[in-house]
């Protein structure tokens, strides 16, 4: 069935954090959003009860699973307007600890999710003519960071595929951005110790962790007012690498 006009979203990794807020802050705008997760099932309901959206459960490791989804999207909605690239894991330690499936891990989810999802929307996009794509990397995937080797060189991917896509893409007319967040407020974050949080913050010129809000408000920007940028990684850090 088609929707009417009503402009359609998919937010990977969706159910709490800067996923979750994105889907609040789309649906604000009028998007039917399709609220992916994997593995927080009743966190992924409630934000859907929230919304209005949909959730779907599908492993974005999984070209298979990306597919599917973005299929059903098709079949509900007749559309899709926005992809956003969020689902990720990160992992800790020193470089030579970490072990092989951890690693995998990292780069099936953040690299292999991304593409996936990006391969799987982009002929629905390619047949209209429109479209925008927007990947969620890491200040990280830009400076580096010490024990965060494999999360940091997967988001390093990220950027680069962005540029890349959104050159094979804007003669379609679609655009292909970046996030790049700084340290936000997230429960991933709530692992740092009181003195680490203090020692971060210090090393951030506005002086305080960011919000998942403003990380999703420099999303919708990307999707409904930024017609002429593509290609672009755009730093919501406070400042952390000027």
């Amino acid at each position: 069935m088609t929707n009417g006009g009503q402009r359609v979203a998919i937010v990977t990794g969706a159910s709490r954090g800067i996923g979750a807020e994105i889907a609040r802050q789309f649906a604000g705008a009028g998007y039917a959003v399709c609220i992916n997760y994997l593995k927080s099932e009743a966190e992924a309901l409630k934000i859907a009860a929230e919304t209005g959206g949909f959730p779907f459960r599908a492993d974005v490791s999984d070209y298979t699973q990306s597919a599917e989804m973005v299929e059903r999207v098709m079949r509900e909605y007749g559309r899709i307007d926005v992809l956003v690239n969020n689902a990720g894991v990160a992992c800790f330690g020193l470089f030579h600890d970490i072990p092989e499936e951890t690693a995998d891990r990292v780069f099936d989810v953040n690299v292999k999710g991304t593409l996936n999802c990006s391969k799987a929307v982009l002929p629905h996009m390619l047949r209209v003519h429109s479209g925008a794509v927007i990947n969620i990397s890491s200040i990280w995937g830009v400076t580096g960071a010490s024990c965060e080797v494999h999360y940091s060189a997967s988001k390093a991917a990220v950027i680069g595929f962005t540029k890349a896509l959104a050159k094979e893409a804007a003669p379609s007319g679609i655009r292909v951005n970046c996030i790049a967040p700084g340290v936000i407020d997230t429960e991933m974050n709530g692992r740092l110790s009181f003195e680490e949080a203090e020692q971060l913050q210090a090393e951030i010129p506005l002086g305080r962790f960011g919000t998942c809000a403003e990380v999703a408000e420099t999303a919708l920007f990307l999707a409904d007012s930024a017609g002429f940028i593509t290609g672009q990684v755009i730093g919501v850090d406070g400042g952390f690498i000027g």
